[in-house]
């Protein structure tokens, strides 16, 4: 076979067309450099060089295979290139799961940061509940998850603390209880519920059904709904209340009111989930933007505020 070697010295000779020179160009002598042109002309079984008494120039087969080389020698050079940017992480793919409340956090910041210091590195973004982004890390369709811990049996799973939010109760512009200012759980004793399946986002349902239980109720729930944005779409057309992120009292706030939930009890954490080693060099430097403290950005922090 053919090496870039080769291609280099018989670039060199068709570009110079002149053996010392080539050599010169080379830093080798000229012997040496004729005899590898002869043998990888014997190899490859076709003349690429006319040769005679005062000048030489290139067959028709050198000119192609001049061309060719040149081509050859580009893309090893890029192979080269990617793959080291591949290494240091500045090149590559990194597939983000989320739950949709995040993206009324701080994870709207880390995803900016991280693109403007690696431009090259493609983001899927993929928004699931937190069961789905553990299915999916575990079988490796995420390389991350942003989610609410706790995760049954996640021995083989990595976390790396990232946010907190609140828990509040959202209610339909309509209810009775849509003017009142001060509301507490316990108001909602006889409330029709809209919530998601446990199995999607245990810990979180664990800490709404906590907080009822403590105010004295089971929270009857009539529908549930996958995603906390489902959740909110149901409440907006009055199939009933829930509690949900205080970080989405933005989020169709022309149909819904927001009321705070006092006490520690309402406050919840978000982790990044993922698997060690961590195999991916530009998953590494993700984890690495988020890592340093984000700066909030006004319009984020003035959808909090708005209900």
């Amino acid at each position: 076979m053919v090496d870039l070697r080769q291609l280099r010295q018989f670039i060199a000779v068709a570009e110079e067309l002149h053996f010392h020179r080539a050599a010169a160009r080379l830093n080798m002598s000229q012997p040496p450099l004729t005899m590898a042109i002869r043998k990888l002309e014997e190899e490859i079984g076709i003349e690429l060089i006319e040769r005679g008494n005062r000048t030489f120039g290139l067959t028709a087969a050198g000119r192609v295979f001049l061309e060719e080389a040149r081509q050859t020698l580009l893309q090893a050079e890029r192979s080269v290139s990617a793959a080291r940017e591949t290494a240091a992480g500045r090149t590559g793919l990194v597939r983000l799961g989320y739950v949709g409340s995040s993206l009324y956090g701080r994870l709207p910041d880390a995803i900016r940061a991280f693109r403007e210091t690696h431009h090259e590195v493609r983001l899927e973004l993929l928004e699931a509940t937190t069961a789905q982004q553990v299915e999916r890390i575990r079988e490796g369709g995420l390389d991350i998850g942003l989610l609410i811990p706790s995760v049954p049996d996640a021995g083989d799973l990595s976390f790396q603390p990232f946010d907190t939010d609140r828990l509040c109760i959202a209610l339909p512009r309509s209810h009775s209880l849509a003017g009142v200012k001060n509301i507490s759980v316990s108001d909602l004793v006889h409330e029709n519920f809209v919530l998601w399946p446990a199995v999607e986002g245990r810990s979180f349902h664990v800490q709404v059904i906590r907080l009822c239980a403590d105010a004295g109720f089971v929270p009857m729930v009539v529908q549930e709904a996958h995603g906390m944005h489902a959740v909110l779409s149901l409440v907006a057309v009055e199939a009933g209340i829930s509690i949900v992120p205080e970080s989405m009292m933005g989020f169709r706030n022309d149909r819904i009111v927001y009321r705070p939930i006092a006490g520690d009890d309402a406050s919840f954490d978000l982790s990044f989930c993922f698997r060690e080693p961590v195999s991916n060099p530009a998953l590494a430097q993700f984890l690495k933007t988020i890592a340093q403290p984000q700066r909030r950005s006004r319009s984020a922090a003035g959808k909090k505020g708005r209900n």
